[in-house]
């Protein structure tokens, strides 16, 4: 299992993941379908070129996603029980169709769950650079991990 139980997470450790992707139109086309976002600012590229941006952005909901999936091989595979909430999220610079994103997570907090006694909460930092190491997203979320097997 490689994801990192409760007791290994270190309050200030910063996880660079080795995992990069590159955000292709497809992924963009489907998942503005999916999740039934019909914004001519991520479908229509005639439209997009009136923007300031001059070009199709890729949905934000698509870029929380995947920045957050690139953490998972890293932190939480088979040792998460799912996540809690997101307090803060914020998109800096723009994605586009093309760009590369990588990722890292800075562990913020952690504390024993109080009704889950195998479980602990974390608190971390996801961010999300392109190709430029430009930010384009940080978001605060919270987490609950499983503690190790006694």
């Amino acid at each position: 299992m490689p994801g990192l139980w409760f007791e290994e997470y270190e309050i200030g450790k910063t996880y660079r993941h080795g995992l990069g992707r590159t955000v292709t139109e497809t992924d963009n086309l489907f998942f503005t379908a999916l999740s039934m976002n019909p914004a001519p600012l991520h479908l229509n590229a005639e439209y997009a070129k009136t923007t300031p941006y001059g070009r199709q952005l890729v949905t934000s909901v698509f870029t929380i996603g995947l920045v957050m999936g690139l953490s998972v091989t890293d932190l939480f595979e088979g040792t998460s029980y799912g996540n809690l909430g997101f307090d803060k999220i914020t998109f800096p610079n723009p994605v586009f169709i093309g760009d590369t994103l990588r990722a890292e997570t800075e562990i913020v907090s952690k504390r024993e769950s109080k009704s889950r006694p195998e479980a602990g909460i974390i608190q971390v930092i996801h961010r999300g650079y392109n190709q430029n190491d430009e930010l384009v997203i940080e978001m605060n979320r919270a987490g609950l991990s499983m503690k190790r097997p006694v």
